[in-house]
């Protein structure tokens, strides 16, 4: 372990990707303060972690992305933001905005309460979702972005624009008030650290190995393990060829749903499903259901890439390989 008393604040902490952050926080020496919406929940994540209650590496705040109450407070005595809390979901809402909002305003809390204290960098956790769809490139950069006026999805649309308005609100300064990194996963997979977790990605698996799915859309996703997604979030704080960028983290191949459970299948889980659901049904499916119409778009980006090799020469980065992610994300939901 690295010595070092410098602070980080990570917002959403009880969240997948944020508890492997904290994790990797605390193991190269910094100390940690997390936020959640209800501090009554602080003990479970004490043990998810494996920490003592009087633990001085690890304390907990509360916040809440729609309200400003407790932001400046929070930050005032922490070196690091790593923004991390946002809405996710599968399933589309009545109502978008009620996913969007969170977004959008809670990025702008979490800026608005390091330009007002100390902080000297934020990592924003946006999603490789706001690069790489509604349009048909085959190759995504980090220079690219979503066309949010397609029929992309309200979880895509709404990390899009969050993303969007964290870089208009530097960009609104003759120079940033801190440095900034974006991390931009694609579908992240992992051995979880809690026990229970609500994460879209853990709660797929879960379903396909259980054999809840009859078959599987013709969708592509460009994939990466959480571990990873955590190691390139914390490197990226004092990484100073990260500022100001946009980081892909994902292999850069994208894969086919099937593929991933034919990897199910070899690991030994036979319930995971073997067949598609022909593009044909899905497309009329979509007529009458928001979700399927949604699905239906996916399909039709079909394949894609991504270049990463920046994400690579900045960290020596060597993604781990989908098969291990895959059964050590397995192994970890048996237990």
């Amino acid at each position: 372990m690295n010595i070092n008393s410098e602070k980080v604040l990570v917002t959403g902490a009880s969240g997948y990707i944020a508890l492997h952050c904290i994790t990797e926080l605390i193991k190269n020496g910094y100390k940690v303060k997390g936020s959640i919406r209800d501090l009554s929940k602080k003990n479970k994540i004490k043990n998810f972690l494996k920490l003592n209650s009087d633990d001085d590496k690890f304390e907990l705040c509360e916040l809440n992305l729609l309200k400003d109450k407790g932001w400046i407070k929070a930050a005032s005595d922490c070196d690091y933001l790593l923004h991390i809390a946002s809405p996710c979901v599968i399933k589309e809402p009545k109502n978008e905005i009620d996913i969007i909002n969170p977004a959008v305003q809670g990025t702008l809390r979490a800026l608005d309460a390091a330009k007002k204290t100390n902080i000297k960098k934020v990592v924003l956790t946006s999603s490789l979702g706001s690069i790489t769809y509604g349009h048909q490139k085959s190759i995504c950069k980090p220079t690219d972005w979503t066309d949010i006026s397609e029929d992309i999805g309200s979880y895509i649309r709404s990390k899009t624009i969050a993303e969007k308005t964290a870089w208009d609100y530097l960009n609104s300064f003759s120079s940033h008030p801190f440095k900034f990194t974006s991390i931009n996963p694609g579908l992240v997979f992992g051995p979880p650290i809690a026990n229970k977790t609500k994460s879209t990605s853990v709660n797929l698996i879960n379903k396909m190995i259980e054999g809840e799915f009859p078959a599987l859309p013709n969708i592509f996703f460009s994939i990466v393990d959480v571990r990873d997604v955590a190691k390139l979030h914390v490197k990226s704080l004092n990484n100073n060829k990260s500022d100001n960028k946009r980081i892909i983290a994902s292999a850069s191949e994208s894969t086919h749903f099937l593929e991933i459970s034919k990897i199910l299948r070899n690991l030994g889980y036979k319930k995971s499903p073997l067949n598609s659901v022909p593009n044909k049904l899905l497309n009329l499916l979509g007529i009458f259901n928001e979700d399927m119409r949604i699905s239906y778009n996916m399909v039709k980006r079909g394949y894609f890439s991504v270049d990463n090799s920046e994400t690579k020469s900045i960290f020596d980065w060597d993604p781990i390989p989908l098969q291990k992610t895959l059964e050590d994300m397995c192994n970890s939901l048996k237990k």
